[in-house]
């Protein structure tokens, strides 16, 4: 990984500025040369205090800027302060999605003191509500799309809140039917003005952020405002971040690489452009008419984007930066990226959730990227400045540079565990033997660096399984389909399962003019018996979970359905 510049000589380096957005620069170097501790939202209030008529977000069709997205949070954070009921933790639920309410409600949640925990009416209801009585919330914010969800999430939840809709005049309905909550309407805000500032704790929660849990319980993790600030320095600083970039959305807020894209662009000044859920598969019109200069996304989007023809060499000169993260990156679609965006370096992210955001990165360089990649995949790289890496074997000792194990992580970006749940956080941060530092299991497999070779992914701990008694790694099964010409993605599941483990593999691929008996006879000639495919089923495309990663356990129910 380069040597990681100075902010000061980044921003010194920046082209020359309208006069307002120059001073906004140079404000923002003294307050970060004094190097306090400070909340996640400092440098949004920065700029909308010294750049207030510079763009901050492009949602729903209209521009909104600093002064206007910080009137309205602040409108919002002071309704928190004034009005939330007694007790309960210092959070505040936004059950919002693509809006610019869901944007006002972040902001304006951090802004009243409180952490955010974002919500999503794409989810069932009945899974939303389990997340709002876990957070022990006593407020939330709901535009006006989630609104017809309001009544499923609100039965049977008998702890008062505050409910605000700020896209909505009378709430005098909503108050007759739910006499034991208040609601708030965009009349009833208190004025801006009435917003009190807040000293926060570094340690205080940024955000809640439920993943799913394996029990089928979803699981809060816990992201400190520390935490969030040295990813965000880091990216600012790694990809010299300008207040005239303009930033992809590309996640929703409980996926959480949306926090890259709002924190890291408002730190500097930059516009975050949020597209509508009927482009989020095919964004290619998406990302020349608003002249996006740094990407993101999941690994997935590239796929699709592939498939529909969409990445001809040169197809986005306005992009300088081009990130993914949140699953494996096949060389295929590294390479083909590159050449659709000449004017951007791609990297791939990695991170979990627990390491905040993303802690590792690894740069695109071409033909040398594609001998470091094993399995098909793009490397994960070397960690963040002031982040540690080791790969262990089952005692927690670290394996011999050149072998595989699991990757643990220790640094600033460790989070603060899960919340309510010390059982859980005891399994998964612990202190290795030897050591005195607290790490943080990834459950991710890795191969250890030899020399200064880049950490590469192998797969998830759990996705190697053993079949008849005999380890088999689903990746390599995975990697060897995705070679086969016309395979544009490819899972490997064990299935069926038992308590030994499976009793065979089956594969799903998604691709055009795909012959499963052809693919299964090259993979008898490449692999063991008991590692070749049973059998290879064709889909029109993969299932994801709600982040939009690959959902193995929706394959599995498949296979299990055809069984019965």
């Amino acid at each position: 990984m380069p040597r990681r510049p100075s902010l000061r000589r980044g921003l010194r380096q920046m082209p020359r500025l309208k006069d307002s957005v120059s001073s906004a620069v140079e404000a923002r170097q003294l307050e970060l040369a004094a190097g306090r501790a400070r909340p996640i939202y400092s440098g949004f209030l920065h700029w909308a205090e010294h750049a207030p008529t510079h763009p901050a977000m492009d949602v729903e069709g209209e521009t909104w800027t600093y002064a206007q997205l910080r009137g309205r949070a602040a409108a919002l954070a002071a309704t928190i302060q004034r009005k939330s009921p007694v007790g309960g933790a210092p959070l505040t639920a936004v059950f919002a999605y693509r809006s610019s309410t869901a944007f006002a409600g972040v902001i304006g949640s951090l802004m009243s003191g409180h952490g955010y925990v974002p919500l999503n009416r794409t989810f069932p209801p009945d899974r939303t509500r389990v997340m709002l009585r876990s957070a022990d919330c006593r407020s939330v914010v709901v535009d006006a799309q989630s609104e017809e969800q309001l009544d499923s999430i609100l039965q049977g939840i008998e702890t008062s809140l505050l409910v605000i809709l700020p896209d909505r005049s009378d709430v005098s309905e909503l108050a007759r039917r739910w006499p034991c909550h208040a609601f708030v309407g965009a009349n009833g805000l208190e004025p801006p003005e009435g917003w009190v500032r807040r000293d926060v704790s570094p340690d205080a929660v940024a955000y809640l952020l439920f993943t799913s849990g394996s029990t089928g319980v979803p699981k809060g993790v816990m992201v400190a405002h520390r935490n969030v600030v040295h990813f965000v320095e880091t990216m600012v600083e790694r990809y010299g971040v300008r207040s005239d970039d303009r930033f992809s959305q590309m996640f929703d807020m409980t996926f959480d690489l949306s926090v890259f894209d709002m924190f890291v662009a408002w730190e500097a000044g930059a516009c975050v452009c949020c597209p509508s859920g009927k482009v989020l598969l095919n964004p290619d019109r998406f990302i020349r008419d608003k002249q996006l200069t740094i990407w993101g996304s999941v690994p997935s989007v590239a796929v699709f984007m592939n498939r529909f023809g969409v990445l001809k060499p040169g197809r986005y000169p306005s992009l300088r930066w081009s990130w993914f993260c949140g699953e494996p990156l096949p060389v295929p679609v590294a390479r083909n990226w590159a050449a659709a965006a000449p004017c951007s370096v791609v990297e791939n992210l990695y991170g979990p959730t627990e390491l905040t955001v993303a802690c590792s990165a690894y740069r695109w360089t071409g033909e040398r990227s594609v001998k470091d990649a094993q399995l098909g995949v793009v490397p994960i790289g070397s960690p963040y400045p002031d982040m540690h890496a080791i790969v262990v074997d089952d005692e927690l000792r670290e394996v011999p540079p050149g072998e595989s194990g699991e990757l643990l992580m220790s640094g600033p970006q460790v989070t603060l565990g899960y919340w309510r749940n010390e059982a859980a956080t005891r399994r998964a941060y612990v202190t290795p033997p030897g050591r005195d530092t607290v790490f943080y299991r990834t459950g991710d497999r890795v191969r250890r660096p030899i020399g200064h070779e880049p950490m590469t992914y192998v797969g998830r701990v759990d996705h190697q399984i053993k079949v008849l008694g005999h380890r088999v790694e689903l990746g390599e099964v995975e990697a060897l389909l995705r070679e086969e010409p016309g395979v544009d993605a490819a899972v490997a599941v064990g299935w069926p399962v038992s308590e030994t483990g499976a009793g065979a593999i089956v594969a799903f691929v998604t691709g055009t003019a795909v012959d499963p008996a052809a693919l299964r006879a090259r993979a008898k000639s490449r692999l063991q018996p008991y590692a070749v495919p049973q059998a290879v089923h064709v889909l029109p495309s993969l299932p994801q979970t709600s982040n939009g990663k690959v959902d193995r356990k929706a394959l599995v129910a498949i296979l299990d359905r055809f069984q019965s």
